[in-house]
């Protein structure tokens, strides 16, 4: 009977362990394997949120004492009486319900059992196995199983740390393909990176050039993902090829380049975006800076102060430099919304007037314009190609449902800088009913995470916006915003059914940000 029980609960906490393992393979993979990222997550789902509560609308928003924290009491004690019955129990609790709310399954994106992903599970796993046996030599025998339970994401994070050198000379072999490929074809390199606005620019400059023009797809824009687009993508005879290339520290943008030297380089934008990775925004400004190293010609927004302050430098260093914007007065090339218009100034010349473009960002096609012109291409065909621009899916895209609802899709935009533009969309459309934002707002903004989303609320409020607040992870932040108690949902489609539910014919909504379901 007893030796009946023993293994009905060792079966029962490897099931505990093996609901961790994918809970937490499932986060890491989401995040692109950074074992950094791991930590960061846990106190997300196991931590009270933070602030205070000082106020109805914050109070009713204030996560309760977790049913993680609750157990993790019960281990303590546990551990303290030596009780190897509380042990296992808690463990297996533990293992198989929490956090609450992560999902084993995932709602917004399943586990894929990848090759790097097994291994990491593999080597875990192995680790976990000798914990768990060596335990079991000793007097508190189920002591070292509690603890693989308990330590799974520590588990991943050393496994995937251990493994790294590996995936990166794994990676290498990609990576060596890809150079030899582009030294091959030999196209002129665009390589665009910023804290914001380098898809968008990508994707307009790629429909303002003619000829064999080939772009990093989607958000390609890492080691990776570049050399991904540039072994299934690149062909002979493509003229230009526009890498969009991303950072998550320093060092990284210069690594892609040693091997996808641009020629000519743009930065879109310094702003705090990824600012919990890099904790400030004069190391993002290095991490960016990187890009124009190897370039002869580097295009900057002018109207980034920031950036602006690059201008000089970059000169006396050699580079050509060309500025483009839509505030600044002085950038070389200028969009610049002009009533019912937008007026494309070349060099202080007007060259074309043509309609405002919903969903485009002036500074971004101002950016792009200013990349065509470089490449050999006359203004005035350049110019006459803005037709052709149309805004990035998921990116202030404005349709009109089957009930007449105006819908702006901005949930792919995360950033401060685009939110504002969002809400400006939201103000000006021209509807007659209620206007509605629904987000769980931004998020890897370091220490401007809280403050940011408070102002985003607090200008939806003054703008007459209804709020709806999606999940909790800043929950706190746009309550206090905005004021008075926000309509608030766990998922987005929950959110997605009130809103079909309650507009009508008249009535807006904006959809700002959506997070994955491995954030609360």
């Amino acid at each position: 009977m007893i030796v009946a029980i023993e293994l009905l609960a060792g079966l029962a906490v490897a099931g505990a362990y093996s609901a961790q393992l994918v809970r937490w393979l499932r986060v890491l993979q989401r995040e692109h394997y950074v074992p950094a990222a791991l930590p960061r997550f846990l106190g997300r789902w196991t931590s009270p949120q933070v602030g205070s509560a000082s106020t109805p609308a914050r109070r009713n928003l204030r996560r309760p004492v977790t049913l993680s924290q609750v157990l993790l009491v019960v281990l303590l004690v546990g551990l303290v009486v030596r009780n190897p019955v509380i042990l296992v129990l808690d463990s297996i609790l533990y293992g198989l319900f929490c956090p609450v709310g992560l999902s084993i399954r995932g709602r917004t994106g399943a586990l894929r059992w990848t090759r790097r992903a097994t291994l990491i599970a593999v080597v875990a796993s192995v680790v976990a196995l000798l914990i768990a046996s060596l335990g079991a030599l000793t007097p508190q025998r189920w002591l070292g199983a509690v603890i693989v339970v308990w330590a799974v994401p520590v588990l991943l994070d050393v496994s995937t740390r251990v493994l790294t050198p590996y995936e990166n000379r794994r990676a290498s072999e990609f990576v060596d393909r890809a150079a030899q490929r582009l030294a091959r074809i030999s196209p002129t390199v665009v390589g665009i990176t910023g804290s914001y606005g380098k898809t968008s620019t990508k994707n307009h400059l790629a429909q303002l050039l003619d000829g064999a023009v080939v772009a990093s797809p989607r958000s390609f824009n890492n080691r990776a993902g570049l050399s991904r687009a540039i072994n299934e993508n690149l062909s002979d005879g493509t003229s230009v090829f526009i890498a969009e290339m991303g950072t998550y520290g320093p060092g990284e943008i210069r690594s892609m380049c040693d091997w996808c030297p641009p020629t000519i380089a743009v930065v879109t934008a310094i702003g705090p975006v990824h600012l919990e990775r890099m904790k400030t925004l004069d190391v993002i400004d290095a991490a960016k800076f990187e890009i124009t190293e190897r370039a002869t010609t580097v295009i900057v927004n002018a109207d980034d102060v920031r950036l602006r302050e690059w201008v000089k430098r970059l000169g006396d260093s050699g580079k050509r430099v060309v500025t483009a914007g839509s505030t600044f007065r002085d950038a070389a090339i200028r969009v610049v919304p002009d009533g019912s218009q937008w007026r494309v100034d070349y060099d202080g010349v007007t060259v074309t007037n043509c309609p405002p473009i919903v969903g485009v960002q002036p500074t971004n096609l101002a950016c792009a314009i200013a990349v065509a012109v470089e490449l050999g291409t006359d203004v005035g065909e350049v110019v006459g190609r803005i037709a052709r621009v149309t805004s990035v899916a998921n990116r202030a895209n404005v349709v009109t449902s089957v009930s007449g609802v105006a819908v702006i899709d901005d949930t792919f935009n995360a950033n401060p800088a685009s939110a504002a533009a969002a809400l400006d969309l939201l103000s000006n459309l021209d509807v007659t009913g209620r206007r509605v934002l629904v987000t769980p707002g931004m998020v890897e903004l370091g220490s401007d995470q809280y403050g940011q989303n408070l102002a985003l609320a607090r200008r939806a409020a003054a703008l007459g916006f209804e709020l709806v607040v999606v999940g909790r992870t800043n929950a706190l932040a746009l309550a206090a915003g905005y004021g008075s108690a926000p309509r608030r949902f766990d998922t987005r489609d929950d959110a997605v059914a009130w809103i079909r539910a309650s507009l009508v014919d008249g009535d807006a909504v904006l959809y700002l940000n959506d997070l994955p379901d491995n954030y609360p």
